[in-house]
């Protein structure tokens, strides 16, 4: 078997999210059948991040793993590589498939120890948020919720300073039963941009169920003046020392969130970080 790591991106608007689930329009649906229609045989698919119904992504990665079999059909009479052919084919199925909301950026054969999902360092996302004093672009509108009145970006920013690190963000998420809300949170930064648009920028090393939307939601209280800037940071001082916050979670909409990047290791360090990865997993 030959690995391949794919790079793409999706318009999240029109799908129930990466999963695949019967009878919806998903991205890994779209994604397995493409592959299978090109290749002549079932192809499973290694996500790097599962991203919720509505969420888009800039720059998602995928693992495959294809047989000689496989290879050889996609490759046909053509003198392309097996990368080559299968980045055209799969960007043709898919837009013959009027999937034209998946791009589909890069495709690269990797060592068999890279794996899209254990092998991620980070993961990165930006919430984009309109307020009274954006700019609204009317071509961003579906990717851009808009929130009444105005809000105090530099408390929000301040907020978030101070909820960086590794914590148990259990206040800012929906726990799975076994699994852990511990993270490590290494960047969360609130800015406007130049149309005032609040951009919220967050990197962990994974994010927790809607950990994502409901830091934005948390700083969204800030900036609106219902919590102080200092509540966000007492939530999770109280979840690391064991207690629950009896606060309900605000999830904000989620078209305004985008899966940036992922951030891996060189390849000699690929299965260290998988089996760290792993470590971790079977601890929780």
């Amino acid at each position: 078997m030959t690995r391949f790591r794919l790079d793409l991106g999706y318009r999240g608007t029109d799908f129930h999210g990466w999963a695949k689930q019967p009878g919806l329009r998903t991205v890994q649906a779209a994604i397995e059948s493409g592959l299978e229609r090109i290749t002549g045989t079932e192809v499973a698919t290694v996500v790097a991040g599962r991203t919720d119904s509505g969420v888009h992504a800039r720059r998602q990665v995928v693992h495959i793993d294809l047989g000689d079999e496989a290879i050889g059909k996609l490759i046909g009479q053509s003198n392309r590589s097996a990368e080559a052919a299968l980045l055209s084919r799969l960007r043709g199925v898919l837009i013959a498939g009027e999937f034209h909301d998946i791009v589909v950026h890069a495709v690269a054969e990797v060592p068999e120890d890279f794996d899209a999902r254990f092998s991620a360092l980070w993961r990165s996302y930006q919430y984009r948020l309109a307020d009274h004093r954006s700019f609204i672009d009317p071509l961003l509108t579906q990717v851009t919720p808009r929130h009444k009145g105005e809000l105090d970006a530099e408390a929000m920013a301040e907020a978030a300073s101070e909820v960086q690190g590794l914590h148990d963000f259990l206040p800012f998420c929906k726990p799975r039963e076994g699994a852990t809300t511990i993270r490590t949170l290494h960047e969360l930064r609130v800015s406007r941009d130049q149309d005032a648009v609040i951009t919220i920028d967050l990197r962990a090393d994974a994010f927790c169920h809607h950990m994502v939307r409901a830091l934005v939601g948390g700083l969204i209280k800030v900036g609106s003046g219902n919590w102080a800037v200092t509540r966000p940071a007492e939530l999770i001082a109280e979840a690391d020392a064991g207690l629950t916050p009896d606060v309900p979670m605000f999830v904000t909409p989620a078209e305004g969130l985008v899966l940036t990047e992922v951030g891996y290791p060189a390849p000699e360090d690929y299965a260290a970080r998988n089996a760290q990865t792993m470590a971790r997993r079977d601890q929780e």
